[in-house]
């Protein structure tokens, strides 16, 4: 599961915006002349950062929102499969609480949220297929993408270690004995295939699911296709993700979201399950949710911008050698006195 917001849309920023300057004022004496600049840097400095927790808050903020994103993504999402499955067993629960339909909406609901808590922050990928592909296609900044990705994965790890905790009584149950552990539970946090789908089918499956979720995600975050309102995009990420789910998600459970898959993984290994969590159809999760995911996200977004995108971040919008050799002519002319002839490098790419 995924999503983006702001930062999606090239809103870069070096941590949260640039660090106002402290003016350092200890060698000047007493009564010492300070221009009004000064005093006013030092202001913005310390609005900024009024004391300690508040200078190492802006270095881990955009990660920590990653973190919390995407726990509240696997949070919600890893529930809604615990109560839909394990209210099944009549020892669990008088009815079965919800079908295959709402556990879709469950997932939806979860990857909105996620959207929402990040978003304003880190740009709301909780995906890390979303943070390579802007890395790759829009310009983030590779110095950021480990932060983004442990992030990520700590914060899927989180969510459904706290699924576990207030579910394990019932896991139990449907077990049918205290402490057993297996994938018939182990399914309900990391993803795993029907018995019948062969291990190509597995990998075409979660690359159409994200090829799907990263074409609408450059679609929505490109200005000039008619982008909906920065505080609704989750709103579209719901509708695509709930569009995902219920078309793709019965044969491998649409991970479409490697951070979302390894996350729970780590974390059932951790609490019981062992090491058939990732023995699992020789190292199913490496080669279906993580690199099928990864392939997909990536052949949407050079699908995307090689036929549709005009922005600059592109590499598919860079000026070949006779457009570099003939800007830097038109440079190097003298514009007449007066003149508003715009001879940009980049007009007829940013301004179409």
């Amino acid at each position: 599961m995924s999503s983006t917001s702001r930062q999606a849309r090239g809103h870069h920023h070096s941590s949260s915006y640039d660090e106002p300057a402290k003016f350092d004022d200890s060698h000047l004496g007493r009564g010492a002349f300070i221009s009004a600049e000064t005093v006013n840097a030092n202001n913005l400095y310390y609005a900024r950062y009024p004391n300690n927790w508040a200078r190492i808050r802006d270095v881990i903020r955009e990660p920590a929102a990653e973190f919390l994103g995407t726990m509240i993504l696997t949070l919600v999402g890893n529930a809604a499969n615990c109560q839909v499955v394990l209210s099944s067993n009549s020892g669990v629960a008088s009815s079965q609480k919800g079908d295959y339909l709402s556990l879709s909406i469950g997932w939806a609901c979860s990857v909105s949220l996620g959207a929402w808590v990040s978003g304003g922050v880190s740009g709301g990928h909780i995906n890390p297929v979303v943070t390579l592909c802007m890395a790759v296609f829009r310009g983030f900044p590779w110095y950021k993408v480990p932060g983004y990705v442990i992030g990520q994965l700590l914060g899927a790890w989180a969510g459904a270690l706290f699924v576990f905790a207030n579910y394990f009584h019932a896991i139990d149950i449907f077990e049918g004995q205290q402490g057993r552990r297996t994938l018939k539970t182990g399914s309900l946090f990391g993803t795993y295939a029907l018995d019948y789908m062969p291990g190509a089918n597995c990998f075409f499956d979660e690359f159409l699911g994200t090829f799907v979720l990263l074409l609408v995600v450059f679609a929505i975050t490109d200005k000039r296709n008619g982008p909906p309102p920065a505080g609704l995009v989750p709103l579209v990420v719901f509708i695509t993700i709930l569009g995902i789910g219920v078309s793709f998600g019965m044969q491998t459970g649409f991970a479409i979201n490697p951070a979302r898959d390894l996350g729970p993984r780590v974390m059932t290994a951790m609490v019981g399950y062992g090491r058939q969590v990732f023995n699992y159809r020789s190292q199913y999760w490496a080669w279906s949710p993580l690199l099928g995911s990864v392939c997909g996200g990536l052949a949407a977004s050079f699908i995307y911008d090689t036929l549709i995108y005009l922005g600059p971040e592109s590499f598919d919008n860079a000026p070949d050698e006779s457009t570099r050799r003939e800007t830097g002519r038109a440079k190097s002319s003298v514009a007449p006195s007066g003149s508003n002839l715009d001879i940009g490098g980049n007009h007829g790419i940013q301004d179409v």
